[in-house]
């Protein structure tokens, strides 16, 4: 049989899943300059505690609910506030790992494109973040807000004067909504569940997590849905793969050829009957 070169069917497998080694790299990668750029933004205490006072005007001045709302909730309960801190501390990092390994042997198609939105998103927030030091609600007096990890733990952080781990003046963007409703979409995009459309409860509970333990703002997860929208609007998905053999194409959807291919090559063959018999 020969093979004809034929764009590919669309379809989850239309694009050949990257190297693993290439991949464990760039998100590794992805991580450091993470790491690195929110330890360039350390030592901007002063501009940051001025900008949080200014964003809490700004979101009392546009009548945005308070923080202090959704905090009060929690502290109705000690287990509750607890689980909140859990959550926030122990879900972030290992349910976007989980997304990303699953999208990768699962949809590689999917796992490019997701790839691509989380980096975008993160260098965006990264330069957000040394633009725009914020220091989050709990530690500034005027919220009224708890620190809920520091009384009732677990606790990602330390004393800001000597946390040389994190930068906690990294508050806007909250990348813990950004990365959480990316997953949301990603998996919604990825599957075809009726069911899919509860994978939006993952940024829904992070959003609850993040402002009812005073460590964002609201403004904080608007600003990451901003980026994320317009990574989304400049990064299309696109599941097409350029010029692959209708063979290969055919064996990954299960079948030699194409049904198109088939009803050509039939077309042909009537032809050149039709040609033998008036000769």
């Amino acid at each position: 049989m020969n093979a004809r070169t034929e764009p590919a069917p669309a379809g989850p497998d239309a694009i050949a899943r990257p190297p693993l080694v290439r991949e464990l790299l760039l998100v590794a990668g992805l991580f450091l300059v993470y790491k690195l750029g929110r330890q360039l933004a350390t030592g901007q205490t002063g501009e940051a505690f001025h900008n949080a006072s200014r964003v809490w005007d700004f979101e009392r001045a546009v009548r945005l609910p308070g923080e202090g709302a959704v905090q009060s909730l929690l502290l109705h309960g000690e287990g509750l506030v607890q689980l909140a801190n859990t959550y926030y501390a122990a879900v972030h990092f290992p349910v976007t790992a989980a997304f990303l390994i699953w999208l990768y042997l699962r949809r590689p198609a999917h796992y490019v494109w997701a790839r691509r939105i989380l980096a975008a998103v993160t260098a965006a927030a990264l330069v957000l973040h040394l633009l725009f030091p914020l220091a989050p609600p709990r530690m500034l007096a005027a919220t009224g807000l708890v620190d809920t990890a520091r009384v009732y733990g677990p606790s990602v952080y330390g004393s800001p004067a000597t946390d040389s781990l994190s930068n906690q003046f990294a508050a806007m963007p909250s990348l813990h909504f950004g990365w959480a409703l990316m997953v949301a979409v990603g998996l919604i995009v990825a599957t075809r569940s009726r069911w899919r459309w509860l994978w939006l409860l993952h940024p829904l509970l992070t959003l609850l997590v993040i402002v009812g333990t005073a460590n964002h703002y609201w403004l904080d997860a608007i600003v990451a849905t901003a980026l994320l929208g317009l990574a989304l609007a400049v990064i299309p998905l696109s599941l097409r793969s350029p010029h692959r053999t209708v063979t290969t194409a055919g064996r990954a959807q299960g079948r030699l050829v194409p049904a198109q291919a088939q009803v050509r090559a039939e077309v042909r063959a009537e032809e050149q009957a039709l040609a033998g018999a008036g000769r």
